[in-house]
């Protein structure tokens, strides 16, 4: 195509690689046992499934647009749930936008906030997309890693790994407009405690900085790990977008219904990013989401509760498959929350002399191989690291739990036979 000027807009340079679509496909293409992306690959409720149904089977309001920045019953359910734990009360159309998933309420806060030469700290690991929303709104990102630090013998864990407040206040400066959380952490699985967000807080209103967040794994906890909200420490509400997503919450990420949270002052930019973006959410997936959430209010807490039902399921998950990693050499690192584990694969000999990822990390080329030839896929976890810091953690490779059991005990099956061969 002859263009007069350059055809693509330079803020897309850099970031066009996607590590979900290459590995996705390769995983297909080679038909494996798939535990790398993070989605479930069981039904999700029965009445989250039957709220859809009659929403699409019913009146014909539920196929046309809703309001633009979230269904009326939705807001209503998400104000009400919500405001003990934020311990604010919650206005359903001043502090609540619906949006097509967590990823666009991330894509909406960073478009309305990050302006041309801001910056932003991310803590590392951190998933991927927010390095590049963060370049395309015209910011520069600020990496401080999580660390581990030596915990007693046996199983290491999540909590294990920590901030070094001295570093990362470091990173705080005049031009810092907002840093990112994640909590619990995608892939390692940390819940950050009180007194870590504390620390996190104290910068934010020293500097005059927005906190961006993201908390969709919020209901999956185990271990008796506790999630607090940022936002609901003293002066944070008025500086925080917290980030949620109905797919995670109620199994379910092809509904695509997530939801930024925060003060008007804040959240009135987003709503001005969306609706010259996508404008508005589906409207029956809206309305499932919203029964899906009045039906936890009332058995919150109890043993019918879908957000004790699930972390209690996936716990027996996530512990098999750190007893069969550890059974094959592998150190699983063990979550305190989330879909994922990773592993420590540094004790794992096998032959990677592939010429044509010889540039590549370590990590990157040991996953590709076990895809080829032992048909198991997983992610590269150096990918949700910085370039400078990707080289500390090229070998820990993410496992997704959240599947049936029978897909584990195929996985299971490729690591066990892999095992007895070496």
């Amino acid at each position: 195509l002859r263009m007069s000027r350059q055809l693509h807009a330079r803020r897309i340079e850099g970031v066009d690689k996607n590590i979900w679509v290459e590995f996705t496909k390769l995983a297909a293409d080679y038909k494996a046992v798939n535990l790398g992306q993070g989605f479930p690959d069981f039904s999700p409720p029965d009445f989250v499934k039957e709220a859809f149904g009659r929403a699409v089977s019913g009146d014909f309001s539920h196929h046309q647009y809703t309001h633009a920045f979230g269904h009326p019953a939705l807001v209503k359910i998400l104000a009400q749930f919500f405001q003990g734990s934020l311990g604010q009360e919650i206005d359903p159309k001043d502090n609540i936008l619906v949006t097509v998933g967590a990823y666009q309420a991330l894509h909406c806060t960073f478009q309305a906030l990050v302006d041309e030469g801001d910056e932003v700290i991310i803590i590392e690991p951190f998933f991927d997309c927010y390095h590049p929303m963060v370049k395309m709104a015209g910011g520069r990102a600020v990496f401080v890693p999580l660390r581990p630090k030596a915990g007693p013998e046996g199983l290491q864990s999540s909590s294990h790994w920590a901030l070094d407040p001295e570093e990362l206040a470091g990173k705080f400066t005049q031009r810092t407009k907002a840093i990112v959380l994640n909590t619990p952490n995608n892939p390692l699985g940390k819940v950050f405690k009180r007194e870590e967000l504390q620390v996190i807080a104290d910068l934010c209103v020293k500097h005059g900085v927005v906190c961006v967040s993201d908390e969709v794994y919020e209901w999956l906890m185990y271990d008796r790990a506790q999630h607090v909200k940022i936002a609901s420490l003293p002066g944070m509400w008025e500086r925080t977008v917290t980030i949620g997503s109905a797919g995670k919450t109620f199994s379910a990420t092809g509904l695509k219904v997530g939801w930024a949270m925060g003060p008007e002052s804040i959240l009135k930019h987003l709503k001005t990013v969306h609706q010259n973006s996508v404008y508005h959410c589906a409207t029956a997936a809206q309305e499932a989401v919203a029964y899906g959430f009045e039906r936890e209010l009332e058995h919150y807490g109890k043993p019918e509760s879908y957000f004790l039902q699930l972390p209690q399921t996936l716990h027996g998950k996530r512990q098999k498959l750190a007893e069969c990693l550890v059974s094959v050499g592998m150190q699983p690192i063990m979550p305190e929350g989330g879909y994922f584990m990773i592993a420590d694969i540094s004790t794992i000999r096998v032959d990677l002399q592939d010429p044509h990822n010889a540039d590549e990390p370590y990590d990157y080329r040991f996953v590709k191989w076990m895809i080829k030839n032992k048909g198991l896929a997983t992610i590269p976890v150096s990918a949700f690291y910085s370039p400078e810091n990707q080289k500390d953690f090229e070998n820990y490779i993410r496992f997704c739990f959240v599947k049936e059991d029978s897909t584990l005990r195929a996985a299971e099956k490729i690591l066990r036979e892999w095992s007895v061969k070496k």
